[in-house]
């Protein structure tokens, strides 16, 4: 029987933070080495501003701390407009995942007209591991 459990491995990206202004919430960089794939989780607390939107863009690099440049919305699965979200978005969770081929791939959560408490985080998913079962807790 197969398990998720055992085939993916929850590595930090956004740390739970609130947003008051529109300073753009940058992920770590996720290394996908031993893992064949990728999703991107995002959730939100209540945001406070009334108008405030929050855009979700996806970037990719051979190396780990340099190159990056958005990915092409051909090696997505789901769409940055479907993982971005408005102030009318409390307490929800949004996803998004990666494709691609290259080892390095960050998540960008950027607001706009924001000037209320925003809460959100987010989490990488990597799953299809070269290895099973990973490791708990993971490292």
């Amino acid at each position: 029987m197969q398990d998720l459990f055992n085939n993916i491995h929850p590595a930090p990206c956004v740390s739970p933070a609130v947003i008051t202004d529109n300073t753009a919430a940058v992920g770590t960089v996720t290394d996908r080495q031993g893992y064949d794939s990728l999703t991107y989780v995002i959730a939100t607390g209540t945001l406070a501003d009334a108008d405030a939107t929050f855009t979700a863009l996806v970037e990719h690099s051979d190396a780990a701390g340099s190159g990056f440049a958005a990915v092409p919305d051909t090696e997505l699965l789901g769409t940055e407009a479907n993982a971005s979200f408005t102030f009318s978005d409390d307490d929800k969770t949004f996803k998004i995942g990666y494709r691609g081929t290259k080892r390095y791939v960050r998540l960008t959560v950027t607001p706009a007209g924001n000037a209320g408490n925003a809460p959100l985080a987010a989490v990488a998913v990597l799953g299809h591991p070269n290895v099973a079962p990973t490791a708990n807790p993971p490292a």
